[in-house]
C-alpha cells in the first residue's frame, strides 16, 4: 500500500542474495539481465540494478582512471629522470607483461576478477615491475657512458643485474604468499591460523601482485634488454641516414649549407 519514489519517479524495488560462490557482476549480466529480457514489462516501466552492482560500476570507473592516471604519473617520472621518450616507453612494457600474470594467478586459483581488490593490486603491481627495468636500464646508460659498445653494455648489464632483479622479487614475492595461502600468525596468542577472514579479503590482490610479478620478472630480463637494443640501433641508422642525405643534397648548392660566402670571403 506504500508508494516509493526515487529522483521523483515511483520505484519498487526487488531484493536478492548472491550465491556465496559468486559474484554480483556476473549475475547481473549473465542471468538477470537475460530474465528481464523474457519479461515483458507494460509501457513505461523500465528495470535498472541498482545496490552492490552499481556500486561495483562506480569502483571499476574510479579504478580505471586511477590507473591511467599512475601510467602516466610514472611515465613523465621516468622521461624527467631519463631525459628520453623512448626508454621510459621501453620501461613500460614491463606493465603490460605483467597484466598477463596477473590473469594467470586469477585463472590458476579460479578466482574472480573482484573491482575493487583485484583492481587495486593491478595498480600496485604497475608501481612495482617498472623497478626491474629501470635497474636495467640505468646500469646499461652508465656502461655505455664508460665507453662500452651496445651489444657488450646490454650483455653485462643484465649478467650484473640479474641477481639484485631476483633478490627484489624473491623478497616480494614471499612476504605475499601468507595473503595467498591464508595463513596468518597471532604474536599475542603465539598461534598459527590456518584460516583467516583478513585473508581472504586479500587473497586476490595478492595473487595479482605475485603471479604479475613472477612473469614480468622473467619476461623483463629478455624483452627489455632486447627493445632497448633494437631501439638503440634504429637511431644509429636514422643517424646515419639523414647524414648521407645532408651529404648528398646538400654539397651541391653551396648557399643551403653557407659555404658561397666563404668563396666570397
Amino acid at each position: 500500500g506504500d508508494i516509493n519514489r526515487k529522483n521523483n519517479e515511483r520505484v519498487v524495488t526487488i531484493k536478492a542474495n548472491v550465491d556465496e560462490t559468486k559474484i554480483p557482476g556476473p549475475v547481473v549480466r549473465e542471468e538477470a539481465e537475460k530474465m528481464l529480457e523474457s519479461l515483458a514489462l507494460p509501457t513505461g516501466y523500465r528495470a535498472t540494478f541498482t545496490g552492490e552492482f552499481e556500486s561495483q560500476q562506480e569502483s571499476q570507473e574510479f579504478l580505471s582512471k586511477a590507473f591511467l592516471v599512475a601510467l602516466l604519473l610514472i611515465f613523465l617520472i621516468l622521461v624527467s629522470m631519463f631525459n628520453s621518450v623512448s626508454q621510459p616507453f621501453i620501461i613500460m612494457t614491463s606493465v603490460i607483461l605483467s597484466l598477463g600474470g596477473a590473469f594467470l594467478g586469477l585463472a590458476v586459483f579460479q578466482s574472480p576478477f573482484g573491482i575493487i581488490m583485484t583492481g587495486v593490486g593491478v595498480i600496485s603491481l604497475a608501481g612495482v615491475v617498472v623497478n626491474n627495468a629501470i635497474v636495467l636500464i640505468d646500469y646499461t646508460n652508465r656502461l655505455r657512458q664508460r665507453g662500452f659498445a651496445l651489444r657488450d653494455a646490454v650483455i653485462s648489464a643484465g649478467a650484473t643485474r640479474l641477481r639484485p632483479v631476483l633478490l627484489t622479487a624473491v623478497t616480494t614475492i614471499l612476504g605475499l604468499i601468507p595473503m595467498i595461502t591464508g595463513v596468518s600468525f597471532d604474536f599475542h596468542k603465539g598461534a598459527i591460523s590456518w584460516v583467516s577472514e583478513s585473508s581472504q579479503w586479500w587473497q586476490s590482490m595478492a595473487t595479482v601482485v605475485v603471479f604479475g610479478l613472477i612473469v614480468a620478472t622473467f619476461l623483463t630480463l629478455v624483452v627489455v634488454p632486447t627493445l632497448y637494443y633494437l631501439l638503440e640501433q634504429l637511431g644509429t641508422f636514422r643517424t646515419k641516414t639523414l647524414r648521407k642525405v645532408k651529404e648528398l643534397y646538400w654539397k651541391p648548392y653551396p648557399f643551403l649549407s653557407g659555404q658561397q660566402s666563404q668563396k666570397e670571403n
